[in-house]
């Protein structure tokens, strides 16, 4: 693989710590600004939304600009969003500076997934696509349980200063390793990329993600009461447990992206069934401490083996013009799951059956996704002319 790619990846990594930190500092954050567990919450729903609102309408504003420069602005709001952070006085000033921060995401990894397909032969796209996301999983591994113990030890506030440090790291290895590029091809016709979106496979597709992934978050958003409260860890045991899940995440997104070069179809579906076998499991598994740390590794292996293959998917139902911006909206399809689950699991907690509860709901959104792909592929198989296109396009 390219050096490119492990510089996208390095950028990856700091809008992973600062998308994920959050998650295990929910205790801590809502003490220090008298807001409820739930309340605390609701700040990854609101970053989710903020990517969901961002990534589309950034593409479309930078669409004349080289890649590369959109890439290095992006970070640039990323390092000033997690500055707020650091100094917000009030939860909604938080809420604020995380949705500022939120407005990076979507279009870094979409207009990043587009670079990293470009930079290898088509035969390894979802691997590359698979390898930038890693900056994901690392940050998982090793950025949220360290920042999740920086928070607690220090404060939550010091981890937003470490993120901010990351992220300066990342701008300069991004404008040293990604190389030089002209106007994109579809700078000129971004309505024609926008009426290219509201195609039915396009849609499917984006539904999919959208639902896949509230399964994983309506749990990972509420780990660390969950884990305190029915399995019975201590809360200094959070940010080691969160290793495990962050190692599934590297697994699993790496599996993904192979499976997805060899049969994108089986690996698109078949990483959506594991992932509602898993959540279905999870609830019994977390009575006992050494079956809920096998289930924790497992739901992340399972969450991030559906990355490649549903972005994958929803590229190669795009035109080549409007790649840019069929991936930017699938990330934002990525974290409007995202605030659909964390706001599904804070109803199950508040006014549902209780915090027990929460695996068994949330494995009810990729048994849907399945279905839903399933249908997608159907629909897709049907249609012989949209077949030829598809088989044109990834043999591209």
């Amino acid at each position: 693989m390219p050096l490119a790619l492990y510089a996208l990846t390095a950028g990856a990594f700091g809008i992973g710590v600062t998308e994920f930190v959050i998650m295990g500092l929910l205790l801590e954050v809502g003490a220090d600004l008298g807001v409820s567990t739930s309340a605390a919450g609701f700040l990854i729903s609101g970053y989710a939304l903020g990517v969901v609102v961002g990534a589309p309408l950034l593409t479309i504003l930078t669409g004349r600009w080289p890649r590369k420069t959109v890439l290095l602005a992006l970070m640039a709001i990323f390092i000033a969003g997690n500055v707020a952070c650091a100094l917000a006085p009030t939860y909604g000033f938080l809420m604020a500076a995380r949705v500022l921060t939120a407005f990076a995401h979507g279009t870094f990894f979409g207009v990043g997934s587009v670079v990293a397909t470009r930079l290898v032969p088509a035969d390894r796209k979802a691997s590359a696509i698979a390898l930038m996301f890693t900056g994901l999983t690392v940050a998982t591994v090793l950025g949220v349980p360290f920042g999740t113990w920086l928070g607690q030890a220090a404060g939550w506030r010091s981890t937003f200063w470490a993120v901010s440090l990351v992220g300066i790291a990342a701008f300069a290895v991004i404008a040293f390793a990604v190389p030089q590029d002209g106007k994109p091809e579809s700078a000129d016709d971004w309505r024609a990329d926008i009426k290219a979106l509201g195609r039915r496979p396009v849609l499917l597709g984006l539904l999919t993600t959208v639902l896949g992934y509230a399964g994983v978050f309506a749990v990972f958003t509420y780990i660390a009461p969950i884990l305190t409260e029915i399995t019975g860890f201590a809360v200094a045991a959070i940010s080691p447990i969160l290793l495990l899940f962050g190692g599934g995440l590297v697994a699993g997104n790496l599996i993904g992206g192979r499976l997805a070069d060899r049969a994108l179809v089986p690996a698109l579906t078949g990483s959506l069934a594991a992932l509602a076998l898993v959540l279905l499991a999870m609830g019994p598994a977390l009575h006992n401490s050494w079956t809920a740390l096998v289930a924790v590794a497992l739901l992340g292996a399972t969450a991030f083996a559906t990355v490649p293959p549903l972005q994958m998917w929803v590229l190669s139902k795009a035109d080549g013009a409007g790649e840019s911006l069929a991936s930017s909206f699938n990330i934002a399809a990525f974290n409007l799951g995202n605030a659909l689950g964390a706001f599904a699991g804070g109803l199950v907690i508040d006014v549902g059956p209780g915090l027990g509860w929460v695996t068994w709901t949330a494995a009810l959104f990729p048994l849907v996704a399945l279905a839903v792909a399933i249908l997608a592929v159907r629909l897709d198989r049907a249609s012989p002319a949209t077949t030829e296109a598809l088989d044109l396009e990834l043999a591209r």
